[in-house]
Formats: structure tokens, sequence, C-alpha cells
């Protein structure tokens, strides 16, 4: 029976008021269990005090909103089959020395020009900017003129309170030249989260640049004009070289769009299996997490990463991939959260308690910093070791598309195992009523004391809420459609058949 009780009443009433201050970010073309694409967030306003003073101590006063400001109603007029435009904004990132004698990093380039705007557009189009070079050279203004610096593409994601979201992509790099000169940033804003993709598009504007910054309007022109490709499927832009004459430049999306914004290559590399466990269950239980490495793409990539080994769950607390050093003091906070910093900041990072600091970085005497101590206990031992063996299906030369196919199927059947009976415990009283979840019951049907010791647990944790409350407020028709109950379904089916043959 599924009578309204008093508990009942409180309950729903709580998750009414959850959802006033939590949702899910989603693209208008995502389904829900793609959403795990989309964590990959860095809470900008939360800390726009912080940043409000640039580091003279001048106000810089930024907006009120991290969104970007809406492109012109002509502009909006080509409309991808998707619904969605490829970018919104390229700009060109380098420091510049200020009167003071510091590099502060400006935006030399914008693609495209906005024109038409009222004031109040143009002025909040221009504090977002300069919010934007933060990301760009979260250094800070230790910068110098270099003769060698190494290309690296990384990014991160603009959230903003009402749950909007914006993926930034950056490649930095040294342009061509002699002698000492600064380094430049090319910075693309876009609704999508396809690192890949985008990261073949920094490869063309770089080949460009080098011939001269001109170069880069017809191609992005092209670009912009262009369908977004469904997953699988793939677009192909025109675009003119001199001395090269019309190419043909084919982007492509992967099929599976929920790990079109990851590669595993980078974890693996940095960490152990055991380490990646040990990484992995102190996520499942929400827990502080702080990532340090030399290289920005390597702490994008990882923390990119770990957040997928979620899937079908979604990480709801505080992320930022890399962590600009005005910004630094949001290591103190004592909500959950999984941020990258880089190594020159360590020390002012690791200063906290109850927390995991794991260091990325070559060479490293250890991998974690500091520890809770518990974490290689958290998951129950059996499943543990089946994950581990599934893992071992590759290698460090396994390729991005073997990576994509083995750590999923490595770490998806940890959660059918756990929770995957989850649908058996939501009662409706009607067909088009919401689901009420029966979470004792649901706790006490699992037969491991282990597992269901690691489960009480995790059910308290956001992540699982919210994924519970899709469930209750989705139509019952829905029931057993999604990606995850797919899985669900199939190993069932599948240990039905190993049990036939013995």
């Amino acid at each position: 029976m599924n009578g309204i009780t008093p508990s009942n009443v409180k309950r729903r009433e709580k998750k009414a008021n959850s959802r006033k201050h939590r949702s899910v970010f989603l693209s208008s073309e995502d389904q829900p269990e793609v959403g795990a694409m989309k964590r990959f967030s860095t809470l900008f306003s939360s800390f726009r005090g912080k940043i409000s003073k640039d580091r003279t101590g001048k106000e810089l006063d930024l907006p009120a909103s991290t969104e970007l400001s809406s492109v012109e109603e002509k502009a909006k007029e080509p409309r991808y089959a998707s619904g969605q435009f490829f970018f919104e904004y390229l700009v060109v990132v380098r420091p510049k020395k200020t009167k003071d004698g510091i590099y502060e990093p400006q935006i030399i380039y914008q693609f495209p020009k906005r024109d038409g705007m009222v004031r109040f557009q143009k002025e909040e189009e221009e504090k977002t900017l300069k919010a934007l070079t933060l990301f760009c050279f979260p250094e800070g203004v230790n910068w110098a003129p270099l003769t060698e610096y190494p290309s690296e593409t990384f990014s991160f994601v603009l959230t903003d309170v009402d749950g909007t979201r914006k993926n930034g992509y950056c490649r930095r790099l040294l342009p061509d030249g002699k002698g000492a000169r600064l380094p430049e940033a090319y910075c693309i804003i876009s609704n999508l989260a396809c690192f890949g993709l985008f990261s073949k598009i920094f490869d063309e504007v770089e080949q460009r640049r080098k011939i001269a910054m001109a170069m880069i309007y017809p191609f992005m022109q092209s670009l912009r004009e262009s369908a977004f490709p469904a997953p699988g499927h793939t677009v192909n832009i025109k675009s003119f070289i001199p001395d090269r004459g019309t190419e043909i430049i084919s982007l492509t999306r992967p099929t599976d769009s929920w790990l079109e914004h990851v590669d595993f290559r980078t974890l693996f590399k940095c960490l152990s299996d055991d380490e990646v466990l040990q990484v992995f269950a102190a996520t499942v239980l929400e827990r502080r997490i702080i990532f340090i490495a030399d290289e920005l793409g390597t702490l994008s990539q990882v923390i990119h990463a770990v957040t997928v080994l979620l899937y079908p769950f979604i990480w709801q607390h505080t992320l930022i991939s890399i962590v600009p050093e005005i910004l630094i003091d949001v290591v103190m906070a004592p909500t959950p959260y999984l941020l990258g910093v880089q190594k020159s900041l360590a020390d002012q990072a690791t200063d906290q308690t109850e927390l995991l600091v794991v260091d990325l970085s070559e060479g490293r005497k250890q991998t974690f910093i500091k520890s809770m101590g518990d974490e290689d206990t958290i998951l129950p031992h059996k499943l543990k070791d089946e994950i581990k063996q599934a893992l071992s299906a590759k290698n460090e030369n396994s390729s991005l598309e073997e990576l994509n196919r083995v750590v999923p199927e490595a770490f998806l059947p940890f959660f059918i195992k756990t929770v995957g009976h989850f649908s058996k415990y939501i009662v409706r009283n009607g067909k088009d009523q919401p689901g009420e979840f029966q979470r004792t019951n649901f706790c006490k049907a699992i037969e491991s004391k282990s597992t269901r010791r690691f489960v009480k647990k995790f059910v308290q944790t956001q992540m699982f809420d919210l994924f519970v409350q899709e469930i209750e407020q989705r139509p019952a028709s829905q029931d057993g459609t999604g990606f995850f109950d797919k899985k669900i379904a199939e190993y069932h089916k599948k240990m039905r058949e190993k049990a036939k043959k013995h």
C-alpha cells in the first residue's frame, strides 16, 4: 500500500523545497541519462564577489549572470537542425602588460562581433568576456615573454545560479615568431559538450592563425552556419587556405554521445586501477576531492573522466575543473566538491582536513597527499574485484575507442548490481500519478551485507536522490525506456541465460 502518510507528506515537501535549489542541466537535445556529460562545471556565480575585484583591488563589476548575452535576432535565423548553434563565441586571449608592470589577460580577437546591441547588453557582454579571461589564464599575473611553451587543450563550464551552462574550450600555445613572446589562448564558448570535436576545430584555427588572424574568420563563419551533427554523424566544412585551395574538413560526433566529452586515457595514465577505484569510491559518497597537476589539460580531462564513471548518476555539487588563482579560497568550502588545482597553488589548497587530495603530477612521491583513510574499504570487496577484473581488458596502449568500451563496461555493472532493482520500489497510485520510492524496502531487498552497507550510504547522496526524483516524476509510460533501464534488462537476461546453462 502506498497511502498518504505524514512521513510521505514530509518527504514530498522536502523534495519540493530541494527542487527549488537544484535542477538537472541538460541541453535541448539531451536525454536525462546523457546528463552526466554536462556536469563538468565551474560554479562561477557563487564566487562573483571574490572575482569582482581584479588583481589591483579595483572593482571589475562583473555581470549578474555568467550566461552570455543572446545574439541579435537576425543572427538567430539560421538555426541548426538540432536546435543548437555550433558555438557562440571564439575569443583569442593574450596577457598584456599593464601600467603597473604586471601581465593581465585581455581579449585581442572576438568572433562574431556583436552589433546593434543596446547599451546594457553591450555592458553585460563585456563583463562576461572579461570574466572568461580568468579561465583562459587561471595562474593569475605571473607571466613573462617565453621562447618555448608546449601547446595544451583544456575545458571548463560556466554555471549560473539558474542552471544556465556554457562549455568553455581552450587551447593555449606560443604563436609563431622569433625571440621571447607571450602565449595566446583560443577559447570557444558553446552550449554543446564535445571535447574531441572542438579539439579538432582548434587544430584548424591554429593552422589559420599561423597564416594570419584574418584567416580564422571565414572558417569560423562556415562552422557557425553548419548543422551540428547528430551522434555518429559527420558535418563537412568547406574552407579556403592560400596555397592549398579549398579544403573539406570533416567533423564527426561519437556514436555514444554521453562519452563524447571524455578521454579516459589521461585518467588511467596518471592513476593505477586501484587508485582510480579509491577516487571513484570517494566521489560516489560525495566527498571533497582536490586534484593537483602541472598541466591544465590533465586536470580538466581527469575530472571529466571521474564524473563519467558515476553514470547514470550526476555529480550535484561544486565542480571546478581548473580553479583560477583568484578563486583558490573555494577549497575552504565545507560542502562536497571536485576541484582541479595547479601544482603552483598546491600549498594553498591542501591546508584542509577531511578531504582527498590526489597528486596527478609526474615524479610524485605519493598519489594521495591527504585522505580520509577509508577510501579502499568503501566499495563492496567482491564488486570492487569485478571492476578491477573488467579493467584488466585494457592496457597502456589502448586506444580511446577501446577505453570508451572497456571502462563503461567495468563501472556500469557496479550500479546495476547495487541499485539496479530501483524500479521495483517505485510505487504509483495510478498510471498518471507520480511514483513514490520505497527506500527502506529497497535497501532491505539487498542480500549481501557489504553491498547493503554501501547502498545505505549511497542512497543518502544528492546524486541518488535526484536520480530517484526524476524517476518518480517521469510518466509511467517511460518506465524501462532509459539507457540505464535497458542495460539492467540486458544484465538480467544474461544472468538468466547463464543460469540455464548450469
